[in-house]
Formats: C-alpha cells, sequence, structure tokens
C-alpha cells in the first residue's frame, strides 16, 4: 500500500471550482472515448449519505486496454477496464477504482475542497495514515506533464481568460493571485502481488500524477466555456455528453 496526498490550487473558488469540474470531467471524457476505449457512464443518479447528507453518486467503466504499458498489457485481457465509483458530497468526494480481473488492486482517493493556496496541514485527519505520508504540491502551470498531452492552449503560463481576466500564471502565483482554491486528495494504492508491488504502485501514482495535472489545467483552460453556467445547467450538460458517450459504447442508458 503507497499513500500519498496531492495539493493541487487553482484560481478559482470553491464554487466555481465545483461547477468547471463537472464540465471538465463530462467533456475530457466525451473527447477520449473512442469506439471502444474511454469512460462509458453506468450510474449517475442522487445519493443521499447519514453523515454527509445529499450528494451524488457516479459509477463509470474506464477502458483502458490500448493506454497501457506493454508489460501490463502481457497479463491483462484484451477487454479490459477499470470500475470507477464515485460519492461526491461536495466539498468532500469519495472516489474508489477497482478492476474484477485484479482483485488485489484498488485506488482510494480522498478528496477536500477549501479556499485557500493549499496550506492546511491534516486536513484529513485519516487514521489510514501512519506516520507521515508525502505531501506533493502539483503547479498546474510549471509542472512538467508527458509531451504527448501537451496543448498550447491549454498552458496556463500563455493562457488568458477573457471573461474572467484570469491568467496566465507567472512563478509563485499560488502565493500571489486571488481567488485561489485548492483540492486536498489524499491517495491510496493498492496492488498486493508479490514481486510486483512496488513497481505497480509506484506506476499508478505517476500516472495519477499526470491525470491530475491535465484535468486541472483543462479546467482552468476551459473556464470561458463553463464560467457563466449554473450548477443545474451544468448537470444537464453533463447528463447530454453522458448519452453521447455511452452511445460510442453501443449504448444510450446510463
Amino acid at each position: 500500500m503507497l499513500i500519498k496526498e496531492y495539493r493541487i490550487c487553482m484560481p478559482l473558488t470553491t464554487e466555481e471550482y465545483r461547477v468547471g469540474q463537472l464540465y471538465t470531467i463530462s467533456k475530457h471524457s466525451h473527447q477520449e472515448s473512442e469506439k471502444g476505449e474511454g469512460v462509458e457512464v453506468v450510474k449517475n443518479e442522487p445519493h443521499e449519505d447519514p453523515v454527509h447528507g445529499p450528494g451524488q453518486f457516479t459509477e463509470k467503466r474506464v477502458h483502458l486496454s490500448s493506454k497501457l504499458p506493454s508489460w501490463a498489457r502481457a497479463v491483462t485481457p484484451r477487454i479490459f477496464y477499470i470500475t470507477e465509483k464515485a460519492w461526491n458530497y461536495y466539498p468532500y468526494t469519495i472516489t474508489e477504482y477497482t478492476c474484477s480481473f485484479l482483485p488485489k488492486f484498488s485506488i482510494y482517493i480522498e478528496t477536500k475542497y477549501e479556499d485557500n493556496c493549499g496550506d492546511s496541514e491534516n486536513i484529513f485527519h485519516s487514521d489510514k495514515i501512519l506516520g507521515d505520508h508525502e505531501v506533493s504540491f502539483l503547479d498546474i502551470a510549471f509542472d512538467e506533464i508527458p509531451e504527448r498531452y501537451y496543448r498550447s492552449l491549454e498552458d496556463p503560463r500563455y493562457f488568458s481568460s477573457v471573461k474572467t481576466g484570469r491568467g496566465p500564471l507567472r512563478e509563485g502565483w499560488r502565493e500571489h493571485t486571488k481567488p485561489v482554491m485548492c483540492s486536498y486528495k489524499l491517495v491510496t494504492v493498492k496492488f498486493e502481488v508479490w514481486g510486483l508491488q512496488t513497481r505497480v504502485e509506484q506506476f499508478v501514482h505517476k500516472v495519477i500524477r499526470d491525470i491530475l495535472l491535465i484535468g486541472h489545467r483543462q479546467a482552468f483552460a476551459w473556464v470561458d466555456e463553463w464560467c457563466d453556467m449554473s450548477l443545474e445547467e451544468v448537470r444537464v450538460f453533463e447528463t447530454q455528453m453522458q448519452v453521447a458517450t455511452n452511445q460510442k459504447f453501443g449504448s444510450q442508458d446510463p
């Protein structure tokens, strides 16, 4: 088991981010869902929790066959997907990933969102953390992403929002930008297979880091597309993208 905490700041408020996150996930999933690959939505429905109150539950199938490294493709079936289950009680969310083919593999992510620059310590107060765990600050503007994912129009160092006037982001922007918010993510990766555990857990954390950077860069770069939307409007957009994406998998029904 390998636990890391990621802190990703954005030049947004937490309320703005709530809309931007839903918009970005929906648009990105639709873009990535080529025939037989990408994200298929199985469930998307209201959910009530006795502790966290009203929220939204989603279940998705993340089809990954062509995106696995060669050493992983060699030991996985041709048709391969990971199940994502998410409970959104914003500003607190839980996401878990499992795979029926790999019962000893799982990813568990707790996320909290706050209007600050990432300076809240021990925000999770988690019993799962024994001793110190690694805390990584991810900078959407200046941390490197894999070259194949780079888009100049999505580079926060050069992007300037027409509608909000935010950007480009300069060195040290996290300390000097208003508004600013932070996504705190406590990520637990488990792959309890002798001889492969360390390699796989480290690889998965590297993938998660890249996904977090790319997704948050897009959320900011697309801000002019979603900043005027209400939560209700972005939920409608989410449903429309869900139907369009599922059509690529031969199913309209979530």
